[in-house]
């Protein structure tokens, strides 16, 4: 059945997805909230700020320095090992790779057994290092500028394990809130794409499309990329629906390539879209998306979990409820709820479902469309 075919049933009666919407919420994305009275550390300069309301993003440049994030690399390199030992007790490789470090193992172990990097991406618990970075003063800081003085981490969480050349982990166009529920659609939610090296054009940095956020739309996406679980959003639909100047000529173009050197970070909205580029190079492109929003807005995020307070303008605060954020394993809920398999789970399985994959239509079939059903 053609792709026309599919999307209506009639000239009458047009099929919808539930992703898709006729509603708009631009204010939200290019209004600048009320700025703090008082000058804090690591806020952003009031041209960031513009940049950021204005065309969606804006790149932070030496924020961090290398002890503040050696941390991060070394739980990472835990992780790592965790799995190491994992697929060793279990035959799954002969060895251990314990010579290679942080930026080539995970590469060695994805030759040895493929989709390593997936079951990385699949077993991850955000570890100490991790939290503290989500919760950075100065990072809340600028939270503050963008969102007001209520501060929470939103419930979505990544670390990338882009090893190079790797399909699996080559995420196409897409606007965040496309993985969301529709009630993200209408307010901010701010993400910081964190790198744990140097960014550059050859190992997969960011793109972003600016402006695509001003409509305050969230376009139609498709599912699924190639082998993978990732929604996309087509350039002809940026270009139809977001106003979006799609072009293979650099200076005419809305399409920003944003290499970013270790220490600094990618700050953009859920309406911005994006993607990174395949790493082409001969190391591991880690990084690790966190994201903010307001708690007195819907986390839009099926009903699986809440976020976490960070800051509040209203009672005195002191510590983030840890125990009770991560009460929720939304992957784990995932799993059981949008997985067809009604065995145990597999822990060596390298197939990922989510409720993102029934709001949009499938036009690529792959084993992860074919293992969900809807929640």
């Amino acid at each position: 059945m053609s792709k026309s075919k599919k999307r209506k049933l009639s000239k009458e009666e047009p099929v919808r997805f539930p992703g898709e919407v006729d509603e708009v919420h631009p204010l939200p994305f290019i209004t600048m909230p009320p700025q703090p009275n008082e000058k804090k550390l690591g806020q952003l300069s009031r041209k960031q700020l513009k940049q950021f309301f204005d065309e969606g993003y804006t790149v932070v440049e030496d924020f961090f320095t290398p002890e503040e994030l050696q941390p991060c690399r070394d739980s990472i390199s835990e992780m790592v090992d965790n799995l190491a030992d994992k697929l060793y007790q279990a035959g799954k490789i002969t060895e251990k790779f314990t010579e290679y470090d942080l930026f080539q193992r995970l590469t060695k172990l994805e030759e040895a057994y493929p989709g390593s990097n997936i079951l990385l991406f699949k077993s991850q618990k955000m570890p100490k290092s991790f939290q503290n970075l989500w919760c950075n003063e100065r990072l809340l800081n600028i939270m503050e500028q963008i969102i007001g003085p209520e501060v929470a981490g939103h419930p979505v969480w990544n670390l990338r394990t882009k090893t190079p050349n790797s399909l699996a982990v080559d995420i196409p166009w897409h606007q965040d809130s496309a993985y969301f529920s529709n009630e993200s659609y209408d307010h901010m939610i701010a993400t910081a794409w964190i790198p744990f090296l140097d960014a550059t054009k050859e190992n997969g940095c960011m793109q972003v499309a600016k402006n695509g956020h001003r409509k305050g739309k969230v376009a139609t996406h498709q599912c699924c990329a190639g082998p993978t679980w990732y929604v996309m959003l087509e350039e002809e639909e940026m270009a139809k629906t977001l106003g979006i100047k799609v072009s293979h000529v650099d200076t005419d173009t809305d399409i920003m390539t944003l290499p970013i050197t270790y220490g600094g970070f990618l700050l953009f909205n859920n309406l911005t879209p994006h993607r990174s580029l395949m790493n082409y190079s001969n190391e591991i492109r880690w990084s690790v998306d966190l994201r903010w929003q307001s708690p007195k807005h819907h986390w839009g995020f099926y009903d699986i979990g809440e976020g976490v307070l960070f800051r509040s303008a209203e009672k005195e605060f002191k510590d983030p409820d840890w125990d009770k954020f991560f009460s929720v394993d939304r992957k784990e809920i995932w799993q059981k709820k949008y997985f067809k398999q009604k065995d145990d789970l597999d822990p060596f399985d390298t197939t990922i479902t989510g409720p993102w994959i029934g709001r949009w239509e499938i036009v690529n079939h792959n084993k992860h469309t074919d293992a969900f059903k809807p929640g």
